[in-house]
């Protein structure tokens, strides 16, 4: 249960980071985030947590 949860979280983190990331560059309009700098900076800081997360969630553990 564990790893399933930390791969749906950094899906989640992932999918925040890159909306997040399209509306700092001004790609994704209709938003107060839109054309700000500071979520182009921190949305592709979030989406690689996010995808660390789903790395170490679906990892294999070591038997033994």
């Amino acid at each position: 249960m564990r790893r399933a949860a930390l791969v749906g979280i950094g899906l989640l983190a992932a999918l925040a980071g890159a909306v997040w990331t399209l509306q700092g560059l001004g790609y994704l309009k209709g938003s107060p985030m839109t054309g700000v700098s500071f979520w182009a900076v921190v949305g592709p800081m979030v989406a690689g947590l996010g995808v660390a997360l789903m790395i170490v969630g679906a990892r294999k553990q070591p038997k033994g």
